[in-house]
């Protein structure tokens, strides 16, 4: 089976639900402890062994590709006063990974975000990583999906159980278990109320595809908010191969929403205190 070699970070919605904090900072820069969001999904990346990172922006939000390149100024100033681990810790951020940026000058969805990371891919595999959805856990998240997607090459995506008035907020699959944590994906709705939902099986913020999902993009219809809906994209799928969801074994909190950051942020700085 093909291994998992790049991974695809869409990085330029208006950050809606993290507003004010989000007017002027982009919400992939609001820090967890002492490191942005989007730096946070890189490490979870390179921890799963995926180190060609694509990272989808809008073209306002420069702090983000400022953050992972050099700053000049702000390191002769660490060497001058002596702060070489402050330095080292600069430097270790622009040798994370390979990453590449792309540009979306409108945000039309995550299937459309997507869609750009076609020619980055270039006919291979591609996880994608929604970074405002936090995982904590004893093997990353996504290397949890990684290792489901290479011992068979089905497209997998991470399922976690959400309660019943959260069905309005993600894509809630239809599955049967497999094996273990795995389970077969056998229908998706984007964000159905509580008593339309399949099941209490949230689809949240991550996945690994085959190369057939930019097709089935091209073929998604715009869906819920008018945008092109990866949740449609994978139904699409699901009529033409398998679709398999791995229940992730840890902790999630949705850092998009003032309340889940708060608690992510709690208890990161708590590992933080107890290292």
């Amino acid at each position: 089976m093909s291994a998992v070699r790049k991974v695809l970070i869409p990085a330029a919605g208006f950050g809606t639900r993290s507003l004010p904090a989000s007017k002027a900072v982009p919400k992939e820069m609001l820090p967890l402890v002492d490191k942005p969001l989007i730096q946070v999904a890189v490490e979870e990346a390179v921890a799963a062994g995926i180190d060609r990172i694509g990272i989808v922006i809008a073209p306002w939000k420069t702090a983000i590709r400022d953050h992972f390149g050099p700053s000049p100024a702000l390191e002769a100033f660490l060497k001058k006063r002596g702060r070489l681990d402050l330095l080292d810790g600069l430097r270790r951020i622009q040798s994370l990974a390979e990453i590449t940026f792309l540009e979306q000058p409108e945000q039309l969805g995550l299937g459309h975000a997507v869609s750009l990371g076609e020619a980055f891919a270039a006919g291979e595999p591609l996880a994608v990583m929604n970074p405002d959805t936090v995982y904590d856990g004893p093997v990353p998240c996504l290397g949890q999906l990684k290792e489901a997607f290479e011992s068979n090459g089905e497209t997998t995506v991470v399922l976690g159980r959400i309660g019943r008035e959260d069905t309005r907020k993600y894509g809630v699959a239809r599955v049967e278990p497999l094996e273990g944590r795995v389970y077969r994906v056998l229908d998706l709705v984007e964000k159905p109320g509580p008593d339309e939902a399949p099941s209490d099986m949230g689809v949240l913020g991550r996945y690994v595809f085959t190369p057939s999902v930019f097709e089935a993009i091209r073929e998604t219809r715009p869906g819920h908010g008018g945008e092109i809906q990866i949740t449609d994209a994978i139904r699409i799928l699901l009529g033409r191969e398998p679709v398999q969801g791995v229940l992730f074994q840890g902790r999630r909190f949705d850092a998009g929403d003032p309340r889940g950051y708060a608690e992510a942020f709690a208890a990161f700085a708590a590992k933080r205190r107890e290292s």
